[in-house]
């Protein structure tokens, strides 16, 4: 059973530690949650997970009750001492079935870190985690973009950042992050959290989504010269393509010169990419 309020308060008291808000510490305690986490998830026994910031153990627990396979990758030691402590007999018993990684989950914005990657040795895997709000954009955008061996997310991030994932065309969270979604994956706006259902209560709202990445060839061979491309063409959003590009170059692509950035689908964008060549 997924671990209470008061025992994740108590498991810290007992060292004499607090949640740590420079590493976005907001421990997700409400069970209700935690199930539509889980089933979101669609994992099972022998699968391959890898979560990151377990906190105290709470989901970590319920990975391994489901009998996952999980490496755990946790920032702060003390969660990691913790998340260890609570599950020595487990890893005693079933050696293998837990692996907890000390340290940041990423080597800078755009690779996971090379000692998550040692003990995922390649396999297929799901991202299935309370995510800490600093690392959910990059993490996720880098799992989507480069690992194709993750096979889906289920994660709990900031609400802000769920829209910005799923936003349309034209509307105000539409951006880089949106159209490299549509395009690569599939976006399920699961559930929305309160507040209240972590400890301490973050002062934003929360949301859990599933990402299944899209089956089948890319619609852009050259990846990141695309993702390139639309970065820093949305870096200059408020002004207009022909602005940005130059009037003759997108009128011969085939498009206004007169619209912005955030009006183009992402069906758009690949094709503008495409007529203005890599090195637009």
């Amino acid at each position: 059973m997924a671990q209470t309020l008061s025992e994740i308060r108590a498991e810290l008291a007992a060292r004499g530690i607090r949640p740590k808000h420079r590493f976005g510490q907001n421990f997700l305690h409400d069970r209700n949650q935690l199930r539509k986490l889980l089933a979101a998830a669609r994992v099972g026994p022998g699968e391959l997970v890898l979560e990151v910031g377990p906190g105290t153990g709470t989901l970590t627990e319920e990975l391994l009750d489901a009998g996952c396979r999980v490496v755990a990758c946790e920032l702060d030691p003390d969660m990691a001492a913790i998340v260890r402590a609570r599950n020595l007999h487990r890893m005693g018993r079933a050696p293998g079935q837990l692996t907890v990684v000390e340290g940041d989950c990423l080597d800078g914005k755009h690779a996971v870190s090379a000692a998550v990657l040692a003990e995922l040795q390649g396999e297929r895997f799901s991202l299935v985690a309370n995510l800490p709000y600093q690392a959910a954009t990059p993490l996720m955008a880098t799992l989507v973009e480069r690992h194709p061996e993750c096979v889906a997310q289920s994660v709990t991030i900031q609400r802000e950042v769920a829209d910005r994932l799923a936003a349309p065309a034209g509307s105000e969270h539409y951006g880089p992050i949106s159209v490299t979604m549509a395009l690569l994956a599939e976006v399920e706006l699961v559930s929305v959290l309160a507040p209240g259902c972590f400890w301490p209560a973050p002062k934003v709202t929360s949301a859990m989504i599933a990402i299944r990445p899209r089956v089948g060839a890319r619609p852009v061979a050259d990846w990141p010269g695309f993702s390139g491309f639309v970065q820093r063409t949305f870096g200059q959003r408020r002004k207009q393509l022909g602005s940005i590009l130059g009037r003759d170059a997108v009128a011969a692509a085939g498009f206004d010169p007169m619209r912005r950035p955030e009006t183009l689908s992402p069906q758009e964008w690949v094709a503008l990419h495409a007529a203005m060549g890599t090195g637009g």
